[in-house]
């Protein structure tokens, strides 16, 4: 929770607290910018605008540039329609104005929350590599990775078991349901050319002989 007024994050940590969401509070901007980078992944961010060091959706958009799916719940006091245009077009999932009912703060945080997860079920990643079923879309580095159909299914594949082992046998299987004529030397050409896509990225996939693929990071060097 990013906000300046310590009656309502107390009160609403106090609450929160019973429910078991443990919630962190930053007064301000700057605060706000080291928690976000000192500290691991959130479920969801509370975000007030009239901040002592500026508007929250300056940070909103940081926010966006590195973490589009991240859920942000705006609480502002500025109740005018184009406000709220602002703050949702900025990238805001959802705005409620001061002062709120906490039961309709903590019903919206429920719904952001539950759809993250539903996002979550679709998305794999490995560190700056990104799959997104629903979107049919790969990205690393924060760049996305031009692929055909069947380069996307097995670098997912992969990607469900890394950094364990996926054996050859089990990307053919997989291929042939959904289209023919695959066999090893098929699944060879498709390692080979994900191995291209990846090289110098951090991401490598190793393969056992015999057996099949793993898809890892590179060890630090």
């Amino acid at each position: 929770m990013i906000e300046d007024d310590e009656t309502i994050a107390r009160e609403l940590a106090w609450r929160w607290q019973q429910r078991r969401w443990p919630l962190t509070h930053a007064a301000d901007l700057r605060a706000a910018r080291k928690l976000l980078a000192a500290t691991g992944r959130f479920d969801l961010v509370l975000l007030d605008r009239g901040l002592p060091d500026g508007d929250g959706l300056d940070l909103l958009d940081e926010l966006r540039q590195r973490d589009a799916q991240l859920p942000v719940l705006v609480l502002t006091a500025r109740d005018q329609v184009s406000d709220r245009v602002e703050g949702l077009r900025m990238g805001a999932d959802d705005y409620l104005v001061k002062p709120f009912a906490v039961d309709e703060l903590e019903a919206r945080s429920e719904v952001l929350m539950r759809r993250r997860e539903s996002q979550k079920a679709h998305r794999l990643t490995l560190g700056p590599l990104v799959w997104v079923e629903a979107e049919r879309v790969a990205t690393l580095q924060g760049s996305p990775l031009e692929l055909s159909p069947r380069e996307f299914e097995v670098l997912g594949l992969l990607l469900q078991r890394a950094p364990r082992l996926t054996p050859k046998a089990t990307l053919v299987d997989e291929l042939a349901q959904r289209n023919r004529d695959v066999d090893d030397s098929v699944v060879e050409v498709y390692i080979s050319r994900l191995r291209r896509k990846l090289q110098g990225s951090g991401v490598s996939i190793r393969t056992l002989r015999g057996f099949g693929y793993v898809l890892e990071r590179d060890p630090a060097p």
